[in-house]
């Protein structure tokens, strides 16, 4: 009798093990984030760092890979057509949600293709100036920009980016006309505003914020509601204009499909990633503000952004072939 009892137990046992066996084997192979930008940028560093730190607390690695091109689509949509499976996943920046409203024709949804993991970081754009300019402070500039004929000009990394759309938003909410020029990228834009070519430029804080500690470019706002801590002395437009807002943000997104659990486990080793020292210090560093939330909170971000930034694009008056 003992024996058949000892016997069932063991069979019962052995059906036990697969169950917990599938609880936990993912992920069981290395994984891959893919960055919709090219290497050496902003969000190619944060992606970097936080994989690695991801990867740590899932037990396996994370690789990251580039697939750059057309302001993020290529790679956004390499990740959109992946296996549902939570071993593909995409940095995502906020980027490509305005591509929603500025893109005609594109071969994915951010919001039906994917299925959110968790954001990373929320990224002030800053309005800065050349050093030599001769606004200090924002009231100065404003005051500045009203007379100015013809009118000043603003730098942006081109058509329908964030520093594009900055600078439309600000027009619109000051009734201030200026001029828009865009570049071929950030570095171009930013080595003309130091020499005085253009006027000003609406960047991420993230790519000048070594610039203006340097005293090679004056941060006269943040377009944030609050100030940044990384420059508390630098005034929020919204405490002249209320309601002015442009926070650019990153994230981390699965493909649609994918399934709950795994995605739960995704957002609590990005959430670990997040709170780690290493990253905090990093995202600190850049200026950014480390901004982990869950997956519903991050799918209903993406539902209000996309509301959002195709009304600034309506603004601006952007489009893009």
């Amino acid at each position: 009798m003992f024996t058949k009892l000892l016997l069932a137990f063991a069979a019962s046992a052995s059906m036990l093990v697969p169950c917990a066996q599938a609880a936990t084997t993912f992920p069981d192979r290395q994984m891959t984030l893919v960055v919709p930008y090219p290497p050496g940028g902003s969000t190619d560093a944060t992606a970097r760092l936080v994989a690695d730190e991801m990867g740590k607390e899932l037990g396996q690695a994370i690789v990251v890979e580039n697939r750059a091109g057309a302001a993020g689509n290529i790679g956004a949509n390499y990740a959109a057509r992946a296996a549902a499976d939570g071993y593909t996943l995409l940095m995502a920046p906020s980027g490509l949600i305005a591509n929603m409203a500025l893109y005609k024709n594109l071969p994915y949804d951010l919001i039906k293709d994917f299925a959110p993991v968790s954001r990373i970081a929320r990224i002030p754009n800053v309005l800065v100036v050349s050093s030599d300019s001769k606004a200090d402070t924002l009231k100065a500039f404003i005051d500045q920009a009203r007379q100015a004929k013809p009118p000043m000009t603003y730098a942006s990394a081109g058509p329908g980016t964030g520093q594009h759309l900055a600078g439309a938003l600000f027009s619109n909410k000051t009734g201030i006309e200026m001029t828009h020029i865009p570049y071929k990228g950030g570095a171009p834009a930013q080595t003309d505003l130091m020499g005085g070519r253009v006027d000003a430029m609406f960047a991420p804080l993230v790519e000048v914020i070594s610039l203006i500690k340097a005293g090679r470019l004056k941060a006269l706002a943040v377009t944030t509601p609050e100030r940044s801590f990384a420059l508390p002395q630098v005034p929020a437009l919204a405490e002249l204009y209320p309601g002015f807002e442009i926070s650019l943000w990153n994230g981390i997104l699965a493909p649609a499909g994918t399934p709950a659990d795994r995605i739960e486990v995704l957002n609590r080793a990005a959430r670990k990633a997040i709170a780690s020292e290493r990253v905090q210090k990093a995202l600190h560093e850049q200026g950014s503000v480390p901004a982990p939330n869950s997956p519903a909170e991050m799918k209903a971000l993406l539902a209000a952004e996309k509301t959002k930034w195709a009304e600034i694009v309506r603004i601006s008056g952007a489009q893009v072939e």
